[in-house]
Parts: structure tokens; C-alpha cells; sequence
């Protein structure tokens, strides 16, 4: 299986660097062909702007929609936004990790998504029932995360809410929108206060995680 690893950390020595080092490690061991998409280290640029499309539809008057339709037709989008878009056509399976900001994704992820999936390239904007025709049909995605505080939290009647209803922005509204299966996140809860002990028990329940994908999750 061929897969797309897009992460969203600034800290190299932080938790959520361990959780990606060894979940590339497991799928690698696994067989799977990988390639990383490290936002931070990249120094992605979250910012969708007029100079994302070099040939302009309307140079008077910039819609970034309507821009984004005609740069699908005919591939004039920024050197960045082609390179990631390359890495998307080319996956079977698209893995999301980043900590939990305000129950959702950091700003450089969701800017990942603002320029890269862009209409015309992740679905198709003229349709009734979009949901039907996303373009992603046949390719999955999951969700990695972490959240700093417990995960009463982020239950049902917790001051949060359950967590994966909240993320349902992103795996019903962006994901399934686009023709994606949504395969189950995996979600390590109060990170920032875990012991040394129970975070080398997470790394190795993520681990097992990532053996399993293409045999009972995919």
C-alpha cells in the first residue's frame, strides 16, 4: 500500500515525534511504501493566496474558487501546491497526525487542506450530491492525534464533548466530502501529562496500530 504521512508538530523531541517516527517505522516494516509530508519542517506555507495560481482566470478580481476550478483543468498551481498534490494522486491511504488545537487540527494542517485539496483536484464542485462524486474514491484516510487533557473531557458529557464527534469536521466534512474512506482515528489522550512508562505503552499500541492497516482496517 502506498501512503501519504502529513504532520504537523514543531518540536523534534516531543511526543508526537516519537508517535510519527514509529508509526513510519512500523509501516515501512510492514511492506507499505511511504512518503512524509512534515508541514513545520517543510516550512509549508498555510496561506492560500492569489500567487498559489500563476495563470490567473481573472487577474482583476481573485476568487480562489473559481481559480482553483480552472488550475485543476489545466495544472497552473504554485510549485508547492503541485508537489503535495502529487504525493495525494500518487497514495492509497492518507494519515493525518497533529495535536488537538482548540478540537481541532494547527493552522499549517488545515492550510495543508485549503491549498492542496482544492476544488476541481479533491471534489467536484458542480454536482448536487458531492458527497457521491468526491473525487477520492478508492483511497482512505485516518486521523493520529493528541490532546493534552484527559479523555473525560472529550466524552460524551464531558465539558468538551466526545472528541471524535468534533473531529467530524474534518473526517465527514473534508474527508468524506471528498470520496475518502474514513478509517477509525487513533487518539492517545492527555499526552502532555503521561508518564515515561505509559508513553512507551502508547508508542507500542500505535505500532500494532499501523501493523494491522491493510489487513482488518482497509
Amino acid at each position: 500500500m502506498k501512503i501519504l504521512y502529513i504532520y504537523a508538530h514543531q518540536e523534534p523531541k516531543s511526543f508526537n515525534s516519537a508517535l510519527k517516527d514509529t508509526a513510519l517505522a512500523a509501516l515501512k516494516e510492514k511492506g507499505h511504501e511511504v512518503k512524509l509530508s512534515d508541514l513545520y519542517e517543510m516550512k509549508f506555507n498555510p496561506v492560500l493566496t492569489a500567487s498559489d495560481f500563476p495563470e490567473r482566470k481573472n487577474p482583476d478580481f481573485f476568487n480562489p474558487f473559481l481559480e482553483a476550478i480552472k488550475a485543476s483543468k489545466t495544472g497552473a498551481f504554485a510549485p508547492d501546491i503541485k508537489e503535495e498534490m502529487e504525493k495525494v494522486k500518487w497514495a492509497d491511504l492518507l494519515i493525518f497526525q497533529f495535536p488537538i488545537y482548540f478540537t481541532s487540527m494547527p493552522a499549517i494542517m488545515k492550510g495543508w487542506i485549503d491549498r492542496v485539496l482544492a476544488p476541481g483536484f479533491g471534489f467536484n464542485p458542480i454536482t448536487k450530491s458531492a458527497y457521491d462524486t468526491g473525487l477520492f474514491k478508492g483511497k482512505s484516510a485516518m486521523l493520529v492525534t493528541t490532546t493534552g487533557a484527559p479523555k473525560e473531557m472529550y466524552s460524551e458529557g464531558g465539558e468538551h464533548g466526545d472528541l471524535n464527534k468534533r473531529l467530524e469536521s474534518i473526517t465527514h466534512c473534508v474527508f468524506e466530502f471528498m470520496g475518502l474512506k474514513v478509517l477509525p482515528s487513533h487518539i492517545i489522550y492527555e499526552a502532555s501529562g503521561m508518564s515515561r512508562e505509559r508513553g512507551i505503552e502508547e508508542l507500542e499500541k500505535c505500532k500494532q496500530k499501523m501493523f494491522r492497516l491493510g489487513l482488518d482496517t482497509v
